[in-house]
């Protein structure tokens, strides 16, 4: 994702050699920062992220009633972004080993793809609940046959492979690439050419971004005329219809302030190659920019269980009907060991 990841010079290990140059470039204290605080919170993010992923999925699987179709993307949601989690303890060592890639190509490129396959089928994950939500709200009886769980089930996994597809072609330049400067290692996208490099910014930023905002603004401005409509008339409203669509904006919403300003620093960069900016004036906030805006889009993996447990009674409820169904077992199977008597022999 990132096409350069470089340390401060005031941070490289001692046996590292390092020209008069990269010295001068990288001695900031943003890069001070960056290795002094991004591992931590990656860290944290992994550990708080895998365990609110893993109760979400865990609520889910032992809930009583099937999965409703916003459930069902809601629950790949979930795998994506652990899939995600479970990658990113190798960036934080990565960079806690002042950017030196240690862990050979395969699992250079295993962590960036699994970025790369997390951004797309999470945002269009998003973008298929929204339009959910658009058919049972805007088009109602109209678009029932096209809400069917199997259709459902048969798109999640278009869009796994549409992920794996989008993030293939990084996979192929994704590669660690020896830096004499600082004898070290280093994982990132090394472009064949400077089309490659437009290309897929290009993709960034269109295929995962513009065209996904796109969908999910009609969906969610439809969505809410048809509400007012229906308050309008005076049309009966299902409250956990309600309530699902309130969990469905509020993770959108959540994924566009997460992932928005990543892509901000995407066009920026493309701008950059496409001499409308100066790449000059615009090099060290791009250097910093893509990190902490990486990072950021990293915590979405970790807020949406919060978002889930936090969002009114629909997740708490399920919880409760979980707690209150085993419940109810363990004393129907109390009651009846306690009726069956033992037999005198």
């Amino acid at each position: 994702m990132q096409s350069e990841l470089v340390s401060s010079a005031m941070l490289q290990p001692p046996n590292a050699s390092v020209t008069p140059a990269y010295l001068e470039f990288f001695n900031s204290t943003e890069w001070e920062l960056v290795h002094s605080i991004i591992p931590p919170y990656i860290f944290t993010v992994c550990l708080t992220g895998i365990l609110g992923n893993v109760l979400v999925l865990v609520v889910f699987l032992l809930q009583g009633s099937r999965w409703s179709v916003p459930e069902i993307y809601l629950g790949n949601l979930v795998l994506a972004d652990l899939l995600l989690l479970v990658c990113l303890p190798f960036w934080a060592l990565n960079i806690l080993n002042y950017f030196m890639w240690s862990y050979g190509e395969i699992m250079c490129k295993v962590v960036h793809l699994s970025i790369n396959v997390n951004m797309y089928t999470s945002v269009y994950m998003l973008v298929m609940v929204n339009v959910d939500r658009y058919l049972a709200f805007a088009l109602t009886t109209k678009a029932m046959w096209l809400r069917r769980k199997s259709y459902a089930k048969f798109i999640c996994v278009v869009l796994w492979l549409f992920g794996v597809g989008m993030g293939a072609p990084t996979v192929c330049i994704q590669k660690p690439k020896d830096i004499p400067a600082h004898q070290a290692v280093e994982c990132h996208l090394d472009y064949p050419n400077t089309s490659w490099k437009l290309a897929h910014l290009l993709q960034l930023n269109l295929v995962g971004f513009v065209l996904p905002l796109l969908v999910i603004t009609f969906c969610c401005v439809s969505i809410i005329r048809a509400l007012k409509q229906r308050r309008h008339i005076g049309y009966w409203e299902d409250r956990n219809d309600k309530k699902a669509t309130v969990l469905v904006c509020a993770v959108t919403l959540l994924f566009l302030i997460c992932w928005g300003p990543f892509h901000f620093v995407t066009l920026i960069d493309l701008l950059c190659d496409l001499n409308v900016l100066d790449k000059n004036e615009w090099s060290h906030f791009l250097n910093i920019g893509r990190h902490c805006s990486l990072y950021l889009a990293f915590s979405n993996s970790c807020l949406n269980p919060a978002l889930y447990v936090c969002s009114g009674k629909y997740f708490k409820r399920k919880v409760s009907s979980i707690y209150n169904r085993r419940k109810r077992s363990v004393l129907t199977s109390a009651t009846t060991a306690n009726q069956i008597e033992p037999v005198d022999t």
